[in-house]
């Protein structure tokens, strides 16, 4: 997937579901109740039992929707993940290995960051946009805010700290995406293999970012 697409995917959804799974089944029952109520962004953390797997699966079977990965933290998980398939690649750190290493196979990749000189090198480095992580420990939507005005062509997607309750303020602050991880998969639902409770979250998040 190029830039380009990577971008105007963004643009257009507003929204990316991290999964985060202890089983592959659940990892796999989690993606088919989000992807069913029309989230087409989908993240496997590299952490998740049998990452690589899962994503080949869910490439096959959710062809309409972006399978990606992230939490990977060096450039061997990285390249194990774009030979899984995966279509979009996150990082919690600025990496410039590894951010010119999907630069030069054209798989968008997200570094996370946090301070503005962070946020500057991962984007100087050819980042395709940045993850500003964990966005809460700096005030949240004011966070968001305060770097429009210097940093503003950069496109941010924040994480850490995002609910449903404040995902619109993110977007309207100037965020062009947001990563939704326990807030949309709550332990609970999951441990009780509610997936009809699970795609109700995804259908609330898609009407909050529907109206941005």
């Amino acid at each position: 997937m190029s830039n380009q697409v990577w971008l105007s995917q963004l643009k257009e959804h507003k929204a990316i579901a991290v999964i985060r799974a202890p089983e592959i089944s659940l990892g796999y029952q989690m993606a088919l109740a989000v992807a069913s109520e029309g989230v087409k962004l989908i993240e496997i953390t590299w952490n998740s039992h049998r990452a690589a797997e899962l994503i080949g699966q869910l490439r096959v079977q959710l062809p309409n929707c972006f399978i990606g990965t992230g939490t990977l933290l060096n450039i061997k998980h990285m390249q194990e993940a774009i030979g899984a398939g995966a279509q979009f690649l996150f990082t919690p750190h600025v990496d410039l290995v590894m951010i010119q290493a999907a630069v030069a196979v054209d798989v968008p990749i997200v570094p996370g960051a946090l301070s503005p000189t962070e946020i500057v090198t991962a984007w100087a480095s050819g980042a395709s946009c940045v993850k500003v992580f964990p966005v809460e420990a700096l005030g949240g939507v004011r966070y968001i805010k305060s770097l429009q005005g210097p940093l503003g062509h950069i496109p941010l997607i924040p994480t850490g700290g995002i609910t449903l309750e404040n995902a619109q303020e993110f977007l309207q602050a100037g965020a062009i995406a947001v990563g939704l991880s326990s807030q949309l998969f709550p332990k609970k639902f999951v441990e009780a293999r509610n997936w009809q409770a699970i795609a109700q979250q995804a259908r609330n998040l898609i009407q909050i970012t529907s109206d941005q």
